[in-house]
């Protein structure tokens, strides 16, 4: 039987808009062992900072919507005024790691030292503890959740075990979803690496809407996310203008920031409800003898 998450004011769902502002991490990340010579990868991430952030921000103006920005630490050093600017617009500011560590390449206590240093690093531009937490590449581990929970992060925003806010080993988890994210549509680096072509932004637009509105009826958490490199585009960001334009209009939809939400699921009845453990060694005595652990 499916349960029904219950949102504030009677309202029937919710809506994130979410970045993450990855900037130039991910290219570190890659090249962390030396950088190449070519620039056609790096000046497209450039795009990012020099201008799709900055649309991207007028345009949550004009809509009047407050989002939450998940921001590497590197990218906040190289890019400390973006981080001001965010905070002086009122959005929340979000860790994603330092230089946008992929969890399966990762070990424990390295991905405890870059968030460490991402905390103190953001915490130094705007002078207060980012709540939560996502993950770059949307992976975690029990002991990566465990890690948040410890240094008293609010929530975790990287995991889809369901399409409202649950509780994970003890920590609030606000879900994601591939589909309402940007880059598996959008990105497109050309050279012969990319497994398929982008598409069009009035088709993205009318997919996400298709399930926004799919979404109410289940009293979902339609959390979107988009990178600035891509969705500062001009034609992606009309869409996007759009689309938040008509869920702003929608009076039985909860509009929030993931902080507000992950507050709200901390302190409703719904932590109780839905609640559960990662618990893999359970899951792993159905295996073949011969592959438990």
């Amino acid at each position: 039987m499916i349960k029904e998450y219950e949102w504030p004011a009677g309202k029937r769902s919710a809506f994130c808009f979410s970045a993450d502002v990855d900037a130039e991490s991910p290219y570190l990340w890659q090249h962390r062992s030396g950088l190449p010579d070519t620039l056609g990868a790096i000046e497209a991430r450039r795009f990012g900072p020099r201008e799709g952030f900055w649309r991207l921000l007028d345009m949550l103006d004009r809509v009047q919507v407050t989002g939450s920005f998940y921001v590497p630490s590197v990218v906040a050093q190289l890019h400390p005024e973006m981080v001001q600017e965010l905070d002086a617009r009122g959005h929340e500011i979000g860790l994603h790691g330092h230089l946008h560590e992929l969890v399966a390449e990762t070990p424990q206590a390295e991905f405890e030292t870059a968030l460490d240093r991402s905390i103190d690093i953001l915490a130094g531009i705007t002078g207060r503890r980012p709540f939560g937490f996502r993950s770059p590449a949307w992976e975690m581990t029990a002991g990566m959740l465990a890690a948040l929970r410890t240094r008293g992060l609010a929530y975790d925003s990287s995991l889809m075990g369901h399409d409202h806010p649950y509780s994970i080993d003890a920590i609030t988890e606000i879900p994601v979803q591939w589909l309402i994210d940007d880059a598996i549509h959008f990105k497109f680096m050309g050279g012969g690496a990319d497994k398929w072509q982008p598409r069009s932004a009035a088709e993205v637009g009318a997919m996400w809407r298709d399930e926004f509105e799919a979404g109410r009826r289940y009293g979902q958490l339609f959390m979107i996310t988009v990178h600035p490199w891509l969705s500062g585009r001009a034609g992606r960001l009309a869409m996007l203008e759009d689309l938040l334009g008509h869920i702003k209009s929608q009076d039985d939809v909860w509009h929030a920031t993931a902080a507000e939400i992950a507050e709200w699921h901390h302190t409703s009845a719904n932590a109780a409800r839905f609640s559960y453990d990662s618990d893999l060694a359970t899951l792993a005595t159905h295996l073949p003898t011969e592959n438990r652990p």
